[in-house]
């Protein structure tokens, strides 16, 4: 069986969380939680980057930070999970769906302005596969506007916009570190900004609305509730975990992004017979080679194109079910134009297995079997 993911597992993971154990501080901001913050901080260029417990925990700091009042409307593409539009509802506010380019699957930059209402209050572009949205663009509108933007770099770790590091160019960024990412924890993610006055506060969000960072920094001579927050700090072993897979950063993306190749090479001659497409990586934009994805012609072909593949042992999947087509998204959102991109892309999509120990005999063997399909119809 070719699974479609395996965790990587770093030879000094078991021994940096030994090293948890041997510290006596096994809850958050401990000694892994601090290195990880400092690594990224650095690998970002970012005033703060705080890690959290998940993705998700990350975007709802941003929600908390963006002072999000009942009614208040964020606009984000359909094509994203749950939690990019539930951070907001959990805020009170209504997430607006525009729809997605056809090029790279991230939010159109064109349908955008058609979305604003006086009751908008941010953008929130999410950069699919790890390639950047129009960034300029969207900064642009948001300028225009007044509006912030906040990032949903979840697949985004180590992707580039014209040089800039995804989760940097707006006002907040949020990534994932789940184990399906290039870069993980397990479950992790992070906070990032380079706003100083949303620096500030976000330390404050994340933990549970208290000053306490400034009290073991000595700033203050007690700590108390000063603000809304939650619980998003991670364990010190998840820390250590991921402090384990952070020194192996650059031969992980290096591996992957071998393997993203490949596949791309291999399914050259498909699409131009028009059996495919293959991803679109534009010029301004880097490949983080967070997963390899192709796209069918139409639903029937691609359900038996993953039934065919897992007849053969190999696990393949598809992605988001579109949440203007969810029960809680008709019934917490609303939908700006059509999303006619949107609704194509999810029923056509196909993931193939992209992961650091996926060998090259085992890559070969999706390759043939994605063949072998074709052949047979």
């Amino acid at each position: 069986m070719i699974k479609f993911n395996i965790p990587v597992f770093p030879e000094k993971a078991l021994e940096y969380i030994a090293d948890v154990f041997a510290q006596q501080h096994v809850s958050g901001d401990g000694k892994y939680t601090k290195l990880c913050n400092e690594y990224m901080k650095k690998k970002l260029a970012a005033r703060e980057a705080l890690l959290v417990h998940s993705g998700t925990a990350a975007l709802e700091m941003a929600a908390i930070l963006a002072d999000l009042k009942p009614g208040d409307e964020v606009i984000m593409p359909s094509y994203t999970f749950c939690s990019t539009a539930n951070a907001f509802v959990l805020q009170g506010a209504v997430p607006v769906f525009a729809d997605i380019r056809p090029d790279t699957l991230n939010l159109d930059e064109n349908k955008i302005e058609a979305a604003i209402t006086p009751k908008t209050k941010a953008i929130v572009p999410v950069h699919y596969a790890g390639v950047a949205c129009k960034m300029d663009t969207i900064k642009d509108i948001a300028a225009k506007h007044n509006l912030l933007v906040i990032e949903d770099a979840a697949q985004a770790y180590d992707a580039y916009y014209k040089s800039k590091p995804l989760g940097t160019i707006g006002d907040m960024g949020c990534f994932s570190f789940h184990e399906t990412k290039n870069i993980m924890a397990g479950e992790g993610g992070l906070f990032v900004t380079n706003n100083p006055l949303l620096a500030e506060r976000a330390e404050i969000v994340r933990e549970k609305g208290t000053n306490r960072s400034k009290f073991f920094r000595g700033q203050v001579d007690k700590y108390t509730w000063v603000d809304k927050g939650s619980s998003y700090l991670p364990s010190d072993i998840v820390a250590a975990y991921l402090y384990s897979v952070l020194e192996m950063d650059d031969t992980i993306q290096a591996k992957r992004k071998q393997i993203w190749q490949r596949y791309y090479d291999a399914f050259a001659e498909d699409e131009q017979q028009g059996k495919v497409r293959r991803p679109i990586i534009p010029a301004e934009c880097s490949n983080n080679a967070h997963m390899f994805y192709l796209l069918f012609n139409d639903l029937k072909t691609r359900t038996e194109f993953i039934a065919y593949l897992k007849e053969n042992g190999i696990v393949a999947s598809f992605h988001y079910i579109p949440l203007h087509s969810a029960p809680s998204g008709q019934r917490f959102c609303r939908t700006s134009g059509q999303l006619d991109v949107t609704d194509k892309v999810s029923e056509t999509l196909v993931r193939l297995p992209l992961y650091y120990d996926l060998t090259t005999s085992q890559q070969d063997r999706v390759i043939e079997i994605c063949r072998d399909f074709w052949k047979k119809r």
